[in-house]
C-alpha cells in the first residue's frame, strides 16, 4: 500500500485524474482477497488488479464514469456465462467493488506515514448509505484521522482496535443514528523485511521478486565491490558492512526473514547467529547439506542448542530442480511466501530429498488443498 499510495502521489504530481477502485467483498471463489486495488488515471494508465484480469475492464469503465460524475459507486461483479460468452469471475464467485476518485487527503497521508514508521494501521471505508460511501477513517495507535460518520466514528475506531495487529479485511454493518452504516475495514501490517547477507547473483533476482511481493528489502556484504547501488536498485538498502554487527543493531522482529547466501563462515555465521538470537520467522542459508552441518557444529559451539538450529532453513528453498542463481531465487522466495501466509509446510520441507523421492506427479495428485493442510 504504501508503494501504492507513493505512486498515486507522483501520477497527481503530473497532473492525472485518478479512481481507485478497492476490492471490499468476496463471495465463493475469486482470485484476489479483500484490499486488492486498481487506480486508473483518466489518461488510460492503470496499476495494480482486483481479480487478476476477469473483470478488469468493466471496472476501469466504471472508474471513468466516477471520474466524469465525482460520485463514488459500489459495483458487484459475478461469474460469467460458462461457455465464455460473458466476461466474468469464471472461478464462480461474485465481488464487490468500491470505485472512487483518489485524492491525497488527510486519512491517506496519515495511512502512508504509519506504514513508513513501520506502524500497524487501520482503514475504515464507509460502503454504505450513499453518504458515507467513500469517506474515510485511519486508525494508527491512538492516532486517527479523518471521518466515515460523525456519530459513529467512536464506534468505527473501537471495531478498527479488534482488527489491529491482525492482517485481514472485513465489512461491518454498524446501527447509525439514521439508520445501518456499512463499513469497509482493512488491517494493514508493516511490510515484511528481508535481509540478504550477501550481494550475490541469486541476490539480485531474490531482491528484484522479493520487492514485487511487498517485502522491504537489506542487502548487507563487508565486500564493497559487491554490494553496490548500481547491482540492487531495487534494494531498499544497500549495506556494505559485516553482517553481524548490522543485524544486531536491526531490532529483529516476528515480521523478519534473514538469508545467508555467501557460503563464507566469516560473513554468514554472524548473521545466523544474530538471527536465532531474534524472534526472526525466518532464517535460511544457502549450501549443501554438507556445509550446512558444519555450519550446524560451529553455532552449537557457540552455545545454540537443537531447537534453536532446526529453526535454520537448510539446504534452504524449495526443491524445484533449480539449475540457475535465479531459478534458486525462486525456490527460496516460494518457500517464503508459505511462511509469510503461514502455511503449516514442515512436512513439505522437511528435506528436499523426500520431496524428490515423491516425485511431482505426487504432489500434482494430493492437489494444491492438501499442500497447503500441510
Amino acid at each position: 500500500m504504501k508503494e501504492l499510495l507513493a505512486e498515486l502521489r507522483r501520477w497527481q504530481d503530473e497532473g492525472e485524474a485518478i479512481a481507485l477502485a478497492t476490492l471490499v467483498r468476496v463471495s465463493g471463489s475469486a482470485p484476489r482477497n479483500p484490499g486488492a486495488r486498481l487506480a486508473v488515471t483518466r489518461s488510460g494508465r492503470t496499476l495494480g488488479s482486483v481479480s487478476a484480469g476477469c473483470v478488469e475492464n468493466e471496472v476501469v469503465e466504471t472508474a471513468w464514469r466516477v471520474l466524469d460524475s465525482s460520485s463514488p459507486e459500489l459495483v458487484s461483479h459475478a461469474i460469467g456465462d460458462p461457455a465464455g460468452f460473458e466476461t466474468g469471475l469464471g472461478c464462480g464467485g461474485q465481488i464487490e467493488v468500491l470505485v472512487e476518485c483518489f485524492q491525497d487527503d488527510e486519512a491517506w497521508r496519515a495511512l502512508k506515514a504509519a506504514l513508513e514508521a513501520r506502524r500497524a494501521a487501520v482503514l475504515c471505508v464507509g460502503l454504505e448509505p450513499a453518504a458515507v460511501r467513500g469517506r474515510r477513517l485511519v486508525v494508527d495507535g491512538e492516532r486517527t484521522a479523518g471521518s466515515v460518520a460523525a456519530d459513529l466514528d467512536v464506534a468505527i475506531v473501537a471495531q478498527a482496535h479488534a482488527l489491529a495487529g491482525e492482517d485481514a479485511a472485513r465489512v461491518v454493518t454498524l446501527p447509525g443514528r439514521d439508520g445501518d452504516v456499512t463499513v469497509f475495514f482493512e488491517a494493514m501490517q508493516p511490510s515484511p523485511r528481508l535481509f540478504i547477507v550477501g550481494a550475490t547473483h541469486t541476490a539480485v533476482s531474490l531482491c528484484r521478486m522479493s520487492k514485487e511481493l511487498g517485502f522491504r528489502v537489506a542487502v548487507i556484504d563487508p565486500r564493497s565491490a559487491w554490494a553496490t547501488a548500481e547491482r540492487f536498485p531495487e534494494a531498499d538498502e544497500v549495506i556494505p558492512d559485516w553482517p553481524g554487527a548490522i543485524l544486531e543493531g536491526a531490532e529483529l522482529d516476528r515480521d523478519c526473514f534473514v538469508l545467508t547466501l555467501t557460503h563464507d563462515p566469516k560473513i554468514d555465521l554472524p548473521a545466523l547467529a544474530q538471527a536465532l538470537a531474534s524472534p526472526a520467522c525466518y532464517v535460511g542459508a544457502l549450501g549443501s547439506r554438507r556445509t550446512h552441518a558444519g555450519r550446524s557444529a560451529q553455532l552449537r559451539e557457540q552455545g545454540f542448542g537443537d531447537a534453536e538450529l532446526a529453526r535454520i532453513r537448510g539446504p534452504v528453498g524449495l526443491d524445484l530442480g533449480s539449475r540457475s542463481p535465479e531459478q534458486t531465487a525462486l525456490a527460496i522466495l516460494a518457500e517464503m511466501v508459505a511462511v509469510r501466509n503461514h502455511t503449516d509446510a514442515q512436512p513439505l520441507f522437511a528435506g528436499t530429498g523426500a520431496i524428490r523421492a515423491a516425485g511431482t506427479g505426487a504432489i500434482r495428485a494430493a492437489g494444491t488443498g492438501a499442500i497447503r493442510a500441510g
